[in-house]
């Protein structure tokens, strides 16, 4: 059998044509179709919002502007994926796939086990590349951390110069009547790989400087992360990209500081070192935490460790469930918080961390009813990322140290003036500083003369957050006092538990192409 004569590129969460192995290796072969495919039943599906498909469509009209720079056009086809390629096969004859290695949910996996069984049928031969730090069939933790280092080592693939098209014209696709998209939203940001590049770059130019100091509170997080999550979740930009290019950022400050004690010449500190090292971590984390739904694809619906199924109740209270989904909980910080993300569709990790641990120790609500609601209320949602940290968050995973966020006390420490809070929770505009983190101090008459009458404006407080957590503590205690959770447990962190890397100065010198300096990963 002859080697067919075209290739499909099978666009999925790598909306990009730089550092994409699939394009450019099918470009070398002969003539490409570069493909996406809108499923419904993914559209649908209860972890995906409106935002996303927005995001998607910027993602793939910049994705079809740069593909035309190269000679060809990205053709748009909405149904199932078998049934997409069954077509093509149909209409072009024989093809290659290739595409990139997916760690999604439920719905995606199920998705390529058929396309691999239709492919096996069809006798079409599918080429999967991975795309970031996770591996497939891993069979231990052990030396991951370095497996990981050295894949962002590999020198990044350019576009191709020039892609042959099957389709001889494409007419521009309607990519806001395909995806079913609704208009615009301000609030968001853009998709594509061109902004995924300008953010990069205004990241390390200007804005994560202080990274490290900045990153907790939401007054200073929006501008000081580097904000790429979305970019990342749907590959507009690798992540290979974004570590050489931070290891790059951090060579040349470390070359300025040393010729500045050369020359015994003041050296003023504009970006810490410190900043990109937290950055980099955070990125190695990125992947980490995917690799725990590649190992095990039920936790999106398990918890880690099986002795804590039933821990909270089945059927959650509604009340409070709704209450903690739009932002009136009568906890001024966590109100803000939720108001804030259900407007920008992001919010910084420690206020993540936060709502989750209100809905999941305070609220005593189960992960599994809350896990959708922030699937489609973050724009970067991360299946991966996703599942592994609410599960994190809520003590499941049965490993790590329960974390039981204070929402008085986080609001006091990364809102010390109100201004988050007066600015998303209005009702609690006139309140003074020193009361709005708990604006039941408040005497009735003080209430009465500022116009915020509690119960009324704003809600009292759903819970007594020290009672509740009280109770939630000796609940875990009697828990992990049982043997089976100690077995399983033990289990959970030989799979999935960090490793130290013990030679990681020896093996984190980046290997530099052109003009890349070399920096160790530390």
């Amino acid at each position: 059998m002859s080697d067919p004569a075209y290739s499909i590129v099978w666009f999925k969460r790598d909306l990009r044509v730089h550092d994409h192995r699939p394009l450019f290796e099918a470009s070398r072969l002969g003539p490409v179709l570069p493909l996406y495919i809108v499923e419904p039943i993914l559209l649908d599906s209860n972890d995906i919002a409106p935002c996303h498909g927005s995001f998607i469509n910027d993602s793939l009209r910049d994705l079809d502007t740069s593909l035309r720079k190269l000679g060809t056009a990205l053709v748009v086809h909405e149904g199932t994926a078998t049934e997409v390629f069954q077509s093509l096969l149909k209409s072009i004859g024989p093809f290659r796939l290739f595409s990139h290695e997916e760690t999604g949910n439920a719905l995606t996996f199920r998705r390529d086990r058929d396309v691999a069984a239709w492919t096996k049928t069809q006798r079409i031969q599918w080429i999967e590349y991975p795309q970031n730090g996770v591996i497939r069939r891993l069979t231990t933790r052990d030396g991951w951390a370095d497996r990981w280092h050295e894949r962002m080592k590999v020198e990044q693939i350019s576009a191709p110069k020039h892609i042959a098209p099957i389709l001889k014209s494409q007419s521009p696709t309607d990519f806001p009547k395909v995806l079913r998209t609704p208009p615009a939203n301000p609030s968001l940001q853009a998709g594509g790989e061109t902004p995924a590049n300008k953010c990069l770059a205004s990241f390390l130019q200007e804005r994560g400087r202080a990274y490290h100091k900045e990153m907790s509170s939401p007054l200073t997080a929006d501008t000081s992360c580097s904000r790429l999550s979305p970019y990342l979740a749907y590959g507009c930009i690798s992540m290979k990209t974004v570590v050489q290019s931070t290891w790059t950022k951090a060579a040349h400050l470390r070359e300025q500081k040393a010729a500045a004690k050369a020359e015994k010449t003041p050296y003023h500190e504009r970006y810490s070192l410190m900043a990109l090292r937290s950055f980099l971590s955070r990125c190695h984390w990125h992947c980490h935490f995917i690799q725990k739904l590649e190992d095990q694809p039920s936790i999106e619906f398990k918890p880690f460790n099986p002795a804590l199924e039933g821990l909270r109740r089945l059927e959650p209270n509604h009340a409070f469930l709704e209450a903690w989904q739009t932002g009136h909980t009568g906890y001024p910080f966590v109100d803000a918080c939720i108001r804030y993300l259900n407007t920008h569709k992001w919010i910084n990790f420690r206020m993540r961390a936060m709502l989750v641990s209100f809905a999941a120790y305070d609220l005593w609500i189960d992960w599994r009813h809350f896990k959708d609601h922030l699937a489609r209320a973050f724009l970067d949602y991360e299946p991966g990322i996703h599942y592994s940290q609410i599960q994190m968050q809520s003590g499941t995973t049965g490993i790590n140290t329960l974390r039981i966020y204070n929402p008085i006390k986080q609001g006091r420490d990364q809102d010390p003036r109100g201004i988050f809070i007066k600015r998303w929770v209005p009702e609690l505009a006139a309140i003074p500083a020193e009361h709005v983190h708990e604006p039941w101090t408040l005497s009735q008459t003080q209430q009465k003369k500022l116009s915020c009458l509690l119960g009324k404006h704003y809600p009292l407080p759903i819970i007594d957050h020290a009672e509740a957590i009280r109770k939630a503590r000796v609940k875990f205690k009697a828990l992990r006092a049982l043997p089976e959770f100690k077995e399983h447990a033990d289990a959970v962190k030989q799979k999935h538990g960090s490793r130290k890397v013990s030679n990681r100065k020896k093996t984190s010198q980046t290997p530099r192409s052109k003009s890349q300096l070399q920096l160790p990963f530390q």
